[in-house]
């Protein structure tokens, strides 16, 4: 299958289109989102040159199988999944901030508390911790969500008093994202993998809190295999993880982080089919289900349109 890295579709109604790192999200009369999950691959910031066949469809997929499996949780944005790599949903006004709920000291938290930080975000961390140890309880550390740039952290205390959200409905994000975080946690372990943290991004409309964009999926969130992990933490050994960080290793490894005057390495079919390769292997991981390949049709964004038009025909009717 060729790699989806563009779109420029023609929807009913459609009204704009805004094209993210990954998703391109197209607005239906301001009513619906048709978020279409490309094969772009983005880390450091920066979109990789090319994409990665059926990366999309994963993403998609498992984002829509958390999404069904939390529903009793709160209510979600999803209305329908017309194609392996779209999702319709509900057009909601998003909340300014994405909530980081972290079980374990691990990616930029570890960093930071190893450069001395005792405080993220507001939050106390204990003394004596090391590197993916689990916290007592797991701890949330919310993130602005920039239009442009990198997000950057910021407490509760200063998300209330700026009133970036009222004190009322940070509250309840609050509660959600836990409650969000022991679910995606039960079923993780369920499946051999221990969810180590994660993001949620929360929006509203009429008045009522809403679940929106993806969730659980490896772009969004770190997992750990259950079995050796404890032995591994008593050497101080690395933790086998399952998520997109291999794809970070290889291009440290090959001297690019992202910085100015750094030059992607080069992107060969060898490298480009092993990433698609692990990406099957974090969907099979995380949902305990075998990876299906969407219909390899020689026009996939002609497929897209045609399910993606008769699905808004539909429930708009």
């Amino acid at each position: 299958m060729q790699a989806i890295v563009k779109t420029d579709f023609h929807f009913p109604k459609q009204k704009s289109l805004y094209v993210g790192k990954v998703r391109d999200v197209y607005n239906i009369d301001d009513k619906y989102l048709a978020m279409v999950v490309s094969d772009r691959i983005s880390a450091f910031d920066v979109v990789l040159p090319k994409g990665i066949p059926y990366k999309g469809q994963v993403l998609n997929q498992i984002a829509a199988k958390f999404l069904d499996a939390t529903a009793d949780i709160l209510p979600n944005w999803k209305v329908a999944t017309p194609d392996p790599m779209v999702t319709v949903g509900l057009k909601c006004e998003g909340f300014r901030v994405e909530m980081i709920v972290r079980g374990y000291l691990a990616g930029s938290a570890w960093r930071e508390y190893k450069a001395g930080a005792r405080t993220l975000c507001g939050v106390q961390l204990p003394e004596g911790m090391v590197e993916n140890q689990k916290f007592p309880t797991p701890i949330l550390t919310p993130t602005t969500k920039a239009d442009e740039g990198h997000d950057e952290n910021i407490s509760r205390e200063e998300i209330i008093r700026t009133g970036l959200v009222d004190k009322t409905d940070y509250e309840q994000l609050e509660r959600y994202a836990l409650a969000l975080f022991q679910r995606g946690t039960e079923i993780a372990a369920k499946q051999g993998l221990i969810l180590v943290d994660t993001k949620y991004e929360f929006g509203k409309r009429d008045g009522k809190i809403y679940l929106i964009d993806e969730i659980h999926t490896p772009d969004s969130s770190r997992y750990f295999y259950a079995d050796g992990y404890e032995e591994r933490l008593a050497k101080g050994e690395h933790q086998r993880q399952l998520s997109k960080e291999f794809v970070r290793e290889w291009l440290m490894a090959n001297g690019f982080q992202g910085k100015e005057g750094q030059k992607v390495p080069e992107m060969t079919d060898e490298i480009v089919n092993s990433i698609t390769d692990r990406y099957i292997e974090l969907y099979e991981h995380i949902t305990g289900e075998k990876f299906q390949k969407a219909d390899a049709c020689a026009d996939v964004c002609a497929r897209i349109e045609k399910n993606v038009t008769d699905c808004l025909n539909r429930i708009d009717n």
